[in-house]
């Protein structure tokens, strides 16, 4: 589905009822995710699973499936994004936040099927706009990850590559490995 409601206001996008899948705002413009496929779902399972396993017991970073982060003037939902524990909103009971009004570190986003690499690579280079130091556009059909890094510099990955991973995260992947989890 692409545009759902033309030109309004961030703030008459907050207010509205929450979409399954869920929908983005972006410059003025609502559109709405694809449904996640099985590919797409696995490895954003596994992605989450294998970044708290090294980093959220050491309280370095939290990763998050599907988190709404407004920020910049946009409200993006990551397929996965990751944030360092000690930005992790919270309530003055230390209770996490469930509105999330900042940029991730971490951005990861799995294109699925007839989904706009336009659109997505646009809400990556937003994140690193705005703060985020790493973001991931992967690429299922190429078995190929594009990093996005501050400046707008991009480096694509493929077959053994080594994958940037968020600083003091003790995780190494190669694009093999990730993509090796799609075979059960």
């Amino acid at each position: 589905m692409s545009a759902l409601v033309t030109s309004i206001t961030l703030e008459e996008f907050l207010q509205q009822a929450e979409t399954k899948p869920a929908a983005e705002y972006f410059d003025g413009q609502v559109s709405q995710k694809p449904m996640p496929q099985g590919e797409h779902s696995l490895l954003q399972l596994e992605l989450c699973e294998a970044i708290n396993r090294n980093a959220k017991p050491q309280k370095i970073a939290v990763a998050f499936p599907e988190l709404r982060c407004v920020f910049g003037g946009a409200a993006i939902v990551p397929d996965v994004a990751v944030f360092r524990w000690e930005r992790i909103p919270r309530d003055a009971s230390g209770k996490i936040s469930n509105c999330f009004e900042i940029h991730p570190d971490w951005a990861i986003e799995i294109l699925s099927p007839d989904q706009s690499q336009a659109k997505v690579l646009r809400n990556l280079l937003h994140c690193c706009q705005n703060g985020t130091e790493l973001g991931w556009l992967i690429f299922p059909d190429e078995a190929s990850v594009l990093g996005i890094f501050p400046n707008q510099r991009v480096e694509m990955f493929t077959g053994t590559d080594a994958l940037p991973i968020l600083s003091n995260i003790d995780l190494s992947l190669t694009v093999e490995q990730v993509f090796s989890w799609l075979t059960l």
